[in-house]
């Protein structure tokens, strides 16, 4: 178990033997991406150094997204434009993972897809059938769209739900229809609620899901973070140690709730979504689901362990 167990400590905070003995204590590093390692098509500074520097000390990484909108492919070309010496394979994606979630379990009807091509394409790679994305717009009112327009397909065994940016009426209506049967799979990539911008909110995956699960009365299986479900390649075949992996985020709702739910080490960054302030709310909170979202170790932003690192390998001064 980890020295700083849901301490929250600052990393900075520490003397560099402490952080050398800190780095020796994992072998693998599983990180989220938007908010860590860049935002938007911007790597954050040190971020591709920090993660470089770890696969240089002999650990393994894995870039681990909620982002449903692209293949593991394009990530892997995002990834290597910013710096980032990874493979396709050491990239978890909940598009990835929700089709590989449906072929072990010999899917073979079509899905119903609220979301992006990034879904759809990887359910081609692995032969499923699906319905396209894009634009079902509501045609006049509702008893016309209702005689005149809607079509329900006979054959679709599952709806998926991702990020939608043409999320509609009538798409809300079909799933929930479709989810009328039992037997038809209510599977939800992630349930990330927001993207806050500057001066405005951007709905996540998590608003549109709450929105199908309200109408067809039904809770979805969420695949991406928080869910152990996202990280099943790793664990089910003992891939890794989950005591000697450490978990970066910088949305403790999703990434460090994942490293608890895991038991991974679990690194929060001050470069996106959550900061100090929400952790010394959750401290002050006698909930104990509040106490789960505790990370061990914080830092400004990943880059700054950039010097200990280096530190560490040369057997440098005081950090």
């Amino acid at each position: 178990m980890s020295t700083y167990k849901q301490t929250c400590t600052n990393l900075l905070d520490l003397s560099n033997s402490k952080v050398t003995e800190w780095l020796a204590g994992f072998d693998t590093v599983i990180t989220d991406c938007d908010g860590v390692l860049w935002i938007y098509g911007n790597a954050l500074e040190g971020s591709a150094d920090v993660m470089n520097q770890f696969k240089a000390m002999g650990k393994k990484i894995y870039f681990c997204t909620n982002n449903s909108t692209k293949t593991r492919a394009e990530l892997l070309k995002k990834g290597l434009e910013l710096g980032f010496r990874i493979t396709e394979e050491g990239i978890i994606s909940t598009a990835h993972a929700t089709a590989a979630y449906l072929k072990q379990r010999n899917f073979d009807k079509r899905v119903y897809v609220i979301g992006s091509e990034g879904i759809t394409q990887e359910l081609d790679a692995v032969g499923i059938k699906h319905t396209q994305c894009g634009p079902d717009p509501m045609q006049g009112q509702l008893g016309e769209f209702m005689a005149q327009h809607l079509k329900l397909e006979t054959d679709i065994g599952a709806v998926v739900v991702g990020f939608d940016e043409h999320f509609s009426f009538p798409k809300m209506l079909k799933a929930a229809s479709y989810l009328n049967d039992p037997k038809c799979l209510f599977v939800a990539t992630n349930t990330d609620e927001r993207f806050p911008m500057p001066n405005m909110v951007v709905p996540g995956s998590g608003s549109f899901v709450k929105a199908i699960q309200t109408c067809a009365e039904r809770t979805p299986t969420v695949i991406g973070k928080p869910n152990p479900a996202i990280c099943e390649s790793l664990l089910n075949p003992k891939k890794i140690d989950p005591a000697r992996t450490l978990m970066i985020g910088d949305r403790c709702n999703t990434d460090i709730l994942l490293g608890f739910n895991c038991g991974f080490q679990t690194l929060l960054v001050g470069s996106g979504i959550h900061h100090l302030s929400d952790v010394d709310q959750w401290r002050k909170s006698k909930d104990p689901e509040d106490k789960k979202l505790i990370p061990d170790v914080y830092l400004p932003k990943l880059g700054d362990l950039l010097p200990a690192i280096v530190n560490s390998l040369t057997g440098g001064g005081s950090y």
